[in-house]
């Protein structure tokens, strides 16, 4: 089958290590089962792959991709759930200490077939294309998850999405407006502002620019560029939702102070459980509310998408096709 792996790392330039071409058939181990892949799409998680972190050179070559829409071996159509918890495991998946994601510990979804335990397994409704079902499962999930599950935001509140553009900042913008959040957003590109007001966003500003009020809530992909930002913007009580640190994670400044004197919470998100997953879904075949898809490429262009986010040079989502 044709396949989109890492065969070898490097920091400095991980696309070096891509490699595009038939792979065997994945092994089926008892409690899984395999899906037959129309839509896969492109996460941070995959270049990050290619520069070494979560893998071990042998576990190479590794099959990318952590997102998955396709047919199950029955032919219903199905979303794949990416977090692989413990088989003796039960609540939810993201706290498992043993838990991976495909493509770390088992062969990525980058690939006409994949195999994925049973259980992972999610009913794509017809309303859904097989592209856009094929963003959820990673960064929509952790947007989900941010917002209505680790920080507790409900229709009223208000939130700010610090670096629009990303996967996961699209999603914010999106769900937040369609939960009935008033959203604020970031961005140091024009463009990306204005696209960000057509995603949903009420009000757009350039980083780090001093803002007219105070949110309920920060939602922090970005890290060390924006992290002392996301603080001052918060409301007394606030709280700042933490799902990755794309600009680096050492602080200038963690504004301790600042933190313990207005009691604000910093709040850690990682991925999602199987049953966010499927709640996501239902909100959007109910809402209307779609992915933002920056372009759809087949597999077998895959490093052009590739070379894409590495250079910045997208708004939503990369997705494959087979």
């Amino acid at each position: 089958m044709f396949a989109v792996s890492a065969s070898s790392f490097s920091s400095e330039d991980p696309l070096s290590g891509l490699t595009l071409g038939e792979r065997p058939e994945p092994e089926v181990p008892d409690g899984w089962t395999t899906v037959t892949v129309k839509a896969t799409a492109l996460n941070h998680h995959d270049l990050w792959s290619l520069r070494g972190v979560g893998l071990r050179e042998e576990q190479l070559p590794m099959i990318l991709g952590c997102d998955a829409a396709g047919y199950d071996e029955e032919g219903n159509e199905v979303v794949v759930h990416a977090v692989v918890s413990d088989p003796g495991w039960s609540g939810d998946e993201t706290l498992d200490p043993k838990r991976s994601l495909l493509s770390e510990r088992h062969q990525g979804t980058f690939a006409e077939t994949v195999a994925v335990p049973r259980r992972s397994l999610v009913p794509k409704p017809p309303t859904l294309s097989f592209e856009e079902a094929a963003c959820l499962p990673t960064a929509w999930l952790t947007a989900y998850r941010m917002l209505f599950t680790r920080g507790g935001l409900k229709a009223g509140d208000s939130v700010l999405v610090q670096g629009a553009g990303g996967g996961v900042a699209t999603a914010l913008i999106s769900l937040a407006r369609a939960g009935g959040l008033r959203v604020w957003a970031t961005s140091r590109d024009e463009a990306k502002r204005r696209r960000a007001l057509e995603l949903g966003a009420h009000e757009v500003f350039d980083t780090n620019t001093r803002l007219p009020g105070k949110v309920d809530a920060v939602m922090e992909t970005v890290g060390r560029a924006t992290w002392s930002h996301s603080i001052r913007a918060l409301r007394p009580g606030g709280a700042v939702v933490i799902s990755g640190t794309t600009s680096g994670p050492k602080l200038d400044d963690a504004e301790l102070t600042r933190i313990f004197f207005l009691q604000l919470r910093v709040v850690g998100s990682t991925m999602g459980t199987r049953a966010e997953l499927a709640a996501l879904v239902q909100m959007l075949d109910a809402t209307g509310v779609r992915p933002l898809i920056d372009r759809t490429l087949p597999l077998t262009e895959a490093g052009e998408g590739f070379a894409a986010m590495e250079k910045g040079a997208v708004f939503g989502k990369v997705v494959f096709t087979c």
